[in-house]
């Protein structure tokens, strides 16, 4: 494995690291490679393919979402 030094991190951003990582329950360096490999790994979003998927949502719900719709999607992708 590398190892990688980070110099003049600010203050802000180490606390707010610190914090992430207390919230995912990990140390501050898993969480600090947590972030950079979803930053990595990140695919850009097309903007029609996301404006295609929030019609179909749309016409799906009759335009209005309910908090069981909500629930249902939530849990959509967990399967």
């Amino acid at each position: 494995m590398a190892t990688v030094t980070v110099k003049d991190l600010p203050e802000k951003l180490h606390r707010q690291l610190k914090a992430r990582a207390l919230q995912h329950r990990r140390s501050l360096n898993s969480e600090i490679i947590a972030v950079l490999e979803a930053a990595a790994s990140a695919r850009k979003l097309d903007p029609d393919d996301l404006l295609t998927r929030a019609a179909a949502l749309r016409s799906r719900v009759g335009g209005r979402l309910t908090d069981s719709d909500l629930a249902a999607l939530r849990g959509a992708g967990r399967r």
